[in-house]
Parts: C-alpha cells; sequence; structure tokens
C-alpha cells in the first residue's frame, strides 16, 4: 500500500523495468515522500516530464559488504584519504552532474540539483567527501531515508577516491546505522563491488521496518 497522504502510488505494483510514475513537481517535500517509499526521479533534462521508478530488482550493499580491491585496500592502510560527511554537499553535487569522460550529458539537472540541495538543508539528503592533500579528491551524495540510504550519484578526481568514499559509507558509516545501501539498478560494475540483487519486495518490507 501507498503511504498515506503520498501523491505517489503503490510501488509494489510498478512495472519492473518502466517508470512508476511521470510527472509532478520536483521539491524537497515530493523527493522526501518519494524516497520513503522507496522512489527515486531518474530523467534526462528539465524540459522532459520527470520519471519516477521502483525497480525490480534493486541494486543494493548490505553493511559491511563492500569488496576492497587490493589497490583500494592499500591506500585505505596508508590513510591517502581523509572523509567527512556533509561538509560541501554542493561542491559534491556539483562535481556528479560534471560530464563524464563517457558521456556528454548529465542527468543531475540544474532543477535536480537545487531540490537536492533543499532537502540536504532538511537534514536528509547527505554527502560523503573523500579528500587528498586538503583538496577534495572524490564523493557521493544520496538520501538518507529512515533506515536505509539511498546512494545517488559518486565521482572521482583522483584515482579511487570515489571508491574510497563509497568503501567509508558502506563499510564503516552503514553498520549499526543503515538496513542497505540502496544503489537503484544493478549492473555489472556495482556487482563487482558487491552489490546484490534484491527482489523489490523484500527491499520494500526491509525500509518499511522501523
Amino acid at each position: 500500500m501507498p503511504r498515506r497522504g503520498s501523491i505517489f502510488p503503490d510501488p509494489r505494483r510498478a512495472p519492473a523495468a518502466a517508470p512508476l510514475a511521470i510527472g509532478g513537481r520536483l521539491t524537497a517535500a515530493t523527493l522526501a515522500d518519494a524516497y520513503t517509499q522507496g522512489i527515486f526521479p531518474w530523467y534526462d533534462n528539465d524540459d522532459d516530464p520527470i520519471l519516477w521508478w521502483s525497480p525490480d530488482p534493486r541494486a543494493v550493499f548490505l553493511p559491511g559488504a563492500m569488496h576492497i580491491s587490493k589497490r583500494l585496500a592499500r591506500r585505505l592502510r596508508r590513510n591517502e584519504f581523509q572523509f567527512t560527511a556533509d561538509k560541501v554537499f554542493g561542491q559534491v553535487i556539483e562535481a556528479c552532474a560534471a560530464p563524464r569522460p563517457y558521456s556528454d550529458g548529465t542527468w543531475i539537472t540544474p532543477n535536480m540539483q537545487r531540490a537536492y540541495i533543499e532537502l540536504h538543508q532538511q537534514g536528509r539528503a547527505r554527502s560523503i567527501e573523500a579528500w587528498q592533500a586538503g583538496k577534495l579528491a572524490g564523493g557521493l551524495y544520496g538520501v538518507a531515508a529512515g533506515n536505509y540510504f539511498s546512494a545517488e550519484s559518486m565521482f572521482t578526481k583522483a584515482t579511487d577516491a570515489g571508491k574510497a568514499a563509497l568503501a567509508h559509507l558502506v563499510n564503516q558509516i552503514a553498520p549499526g546505522k543503515y538496513a542497505l545501501i540502496d544503489c537503484q539498478v544493478p549492473n555489472p560494475h556495482l556487482a563487482s563491488l558487491g552489490a546484490i540483487e534484491m527482489p523489490r519486495a523484500e527491499f520494500l518490507n526491509l525500509i518499511a521496518q522501523p
């Protein structure tokens, strides 16, 4: 059943690989409503209707279960990175929105950035930063929604910095704090890092627990 007072239909009845809903306004209140139910926005640009998703299955990390490569493990042992949380959220989401070498565009549109920054100001959108020699080297942002964290996007400016931030979240912060880290859509890269595929029904049951 959808959450009482929600604008969204029941995510349990959503198509497995198509949007649950289309349209609406991208506001902090709408985002909070969505993430509470395991729903997230994903669309191409601000001229397009907003697409809301609840795919089946979900890609998730269980707390403490990220695979650490030997190279990254060495960097972490040498304390090459220093980690902070929520120190420069705006810089993190801006870096995540920057074009990647393999793509000219970004789905993190200006309107989306503004909505997540507003959500951050309410204490619901969070960032993890990895610093190297005093400079922002990598990081990620996402939404803390009850007992789970939805990781939205990651960036890296120095080798392994983004993965180091993710490892800090999954293996250091998540245990005892979150039931899981949601990465939304499964792909081979996430699987190589230790993410598993969780049926949507199981995912929704888990995030509904206190």
